[in-house]
């Protein structure tokens, strides 16, 4: 006869396992998680809360229009003072374009 001891294994143990990780665990908004991934991505984390109050009061039509612009610039030295400035430029032609509307 086999004696098999089960051993119980902690729940820490079994997430690290599966690679699964509570990274979100203060995030309850999407536009939390879309600004932390934009910080992320544009290597400018010590920032990510203006990342988060843009996220919440920008359209992100305009953020994302920015993002691509950043993206497509290969030799930007600094990614998020180059997506303030295309965002600004972005808010000011929509800005022209509503007032020549009305």
């Amino acid at each position: 006869m086999v004696n098999k001891t089960k051993q119980l294994t902690s729940i820490g143990n079994l997430l690290d396992k599966y690679g699964l990780k509570d990274s979100d665990k203060y995030v309850s908004q999407e536009f939390q998680k879309y600004a932390y991934e934009l910080a992320k991505e544009l290597n400018d984390l010590p920032h990510k809360s203006l990342y988060m109050r843009l996220a919440k009061n920008t359209t992100r039509g305009l953020m994302e229009s920015a993002r691509s612009f950043v993206k497509d610039a290969t030799n930007a030295k600094s990614k998020g003072r180059l997506f303030m400035w295309k965002l600004k430029q972005l808010k000011e032609s929509a800005k022209l374009k509503n007032a020549t509307n009305t």
